[in-house]
């Protein structure tokens, strides 16, 4: 066991805070896992404009901090909340750079002045630790947002008395975003431009966020193990895999627990009914109201297959589109849930139109529809292109929802593929990234639905898998305790 650490995690979004993918499912959860464990945690974060200051009854602590801007200081004032369980949680106040109606931009675009923003919160996370006096045995940071923070730590912070033997971890949540900035911002950094090289933050004449946490932090992972491997390769790399894999020693994966009691059949306040695996008779009723809900005909024999998805060609929805009219041919239902990319609203919305009786979509982020649809649907579809961890796969297995998914990072680490011969697995894998594997997958789902009773036996396997925090968080103590060792001997 040992003693416990004082862990203090950064992150850009937080649920039930602000959220805009699973980094903030994971900065909601991880935290109070840690706690339970005997830990002491904080959390930092911005105060966004949707973060209201009454409803989550924050507290002005009368605590401000100076951050160096290039040649000026701005200023920013801390306030304090707490999660659900007690975990404290503090916002960095500056609304010139926060108080706006999204996190990182809007549908035309990022915000112009993302690299000042998070150059700010990165350097602001440690001011924060600094002006209350937390020490922590362990910062950890996450993804590009809080890149730089390990960076200030090792540099311009290197000699600090009030932050010496603090060790980092850098979690990668997705490769694929890595706060890219043209190289005239570094004066905003305060870095010297002997950080900008190839063994610092320099990116193909950018500067790149992401890469400073790999870097300078002393331990690094993402979100499942098959996915720590696959960015060491040029396929899935974007072009940092010769970085991780230098940093090949120090890099881990550990895929992201999920809290129950958020995501729980027996006990979810979304539902038109509640279920467990004793008494199934409620998942039959969520059906019949995600149906009515999304304009489809309440057919209890048709399989329903839902999506919950950032509409990208990240989330497999170029192969989605692709195979529509073989998907229509299978006789299924479909219920789409997203936003995202214009061609994606586009095409679906086209679908939509045609196949009425087959396809409900909706266009937007809402979390209790979310829900409904992990009860409601017969089956969960996850074609990735690629997948860090994946939260939607685990959701679905707790609700009984089988999950048809391309074997790859965290999807290929948490679901076994079925055999019927030996009743065997929790879901359905394929391969190959491609329309016809994909739609093979649904084919073969939908002939074992056929077989009622051998699909509530795959549904009570499903159900019965613990993908809960508390594993999750032991794995993460251990990188925790990893990283201060590390850190020691690097002094």
């Amino acid at each position: 066991m040992g003693e416990p650490l004082k862990i203090c995690l950064a992150a850009s979004e937080v649920a039930p805070f602000a959220k805009t993918g699973g980094l903030a499912d994971v900065a909601g959860a991880l935290p109070k896992a840690l706690l339970a464990l005997g830990h002491r945690v904080v959390v930092i974060m911005p105060r966004y404009q949707m973060v209201d200051v009454e409803r989550h009854r924050l507290r002005r602590l009368g605590v401000t901090i100076d951050v160096p801007i290039a040649e000026r200081i701005e200023q920013a004032e801390l306030l304090e909340g707490a999660l659900d369980g007690g975990v404290p949680i503090y916002f960095i106040e500056k609304p010139s750079y926060y108080d706006r109606p999204a996190l990182y931009g809007t549908p035309e675009g990022d915000y112009p002045d993302n690299a000042e923003r998070f150059i700010f919160f990165s350097r602001g996370v440690v001011e924060a630790i600094k002006a209350l006096g937390l020490n922590p045995d362990v910062l950890h940071c996450n993804d590009w947002q809080t890149g730089l923070t390990p960076v200030y730590l090792k540099t311009v912070y290197g000699e600090d008395p009030a932050l010496a033997g603090v060790a980092t971890v850098f979690s990668v949540h997705n490769l694929g975003y890595q706060g890219l900035f043209w190289h005239l911002d570094m004066p905003l950094t305060g870095l010297g431009w002997e950080i900008y090289t190839i063994d610092g933050i320099e990116f193909y004449d950018k500067i790149n966020f992401l890469k400073g946490g790999l870097m300078f932090a002393d331990v690094l992972n993402t979100v499942s193990e098959t996915y720590a491997k696959e960015i060491q390769t040029e396929e899935f790399g974007h072009r940092l895999d010769g970085v991780l894999r230098r940093r090949s020693a120090d890099l881990f994966g550990i895929v992201n627990g999920i809290d129950y009691g958020v995501w729980n059949p027996a006990g979810d306040p979304h539902l038109a009914a509640t279920y467990s695996p004793e008494d199934l008779s409620g998942k039959a009723v969520c059906k019949q109201a995600l149906q009515r809900e999304m304009g489809l005909p309440e057919k209890a024999t048709v399989p329903l297959v839902g999506i919950v998805s950032r509409l990208a060609a990240q989330k497999g929805l170029d192969l989605v589109v692709e195979a529509m009219e073989r998907l229509m041919a299978l006789g299924l239902q479909l219920a789409i849930l997203g936003s995202g990319e214009a061609v994606y609203h586009e095409a679906l919305s086209e679908v939509a139109e045609r196949y009425p009786k087959q396809l409900g979509l909706a266009l937007a982020f809402d979390e209790g529809l979310a829900h409904r649809i992990e009860a409601g649907a017969d089956m969960f579809l996850m074609p990735s292109r690629y997948e860090p961890c994946g939260l939607n796969q685990l959701y679905s297995l707790k609700y009984g929802t089988i999950p048809i998914v391309r074997a790859t990072g965290g999807l290929q680490d948490t679901i076994v593929n079925y055999s019927a011969a030996r009743d065997t697995g929790t879901g359905f894998k394929f391969r190959s990234y491609s329309e016809r594997a994909m739609v093979q997958a649904l084919q073969r789902a939908c002939e074992a639905y056929a077989d009622q009773r051998a699909w509530r036996r795959l549904m009570e396997r499903a159900m019965a898998q613990d993908f809960s925090w508390d594993a999750s968080a032991r794995a993460y103590e251990a990188l925790y305790r990893r990283a201060v060792v590390q850190a020691a001997a690097g002094r």
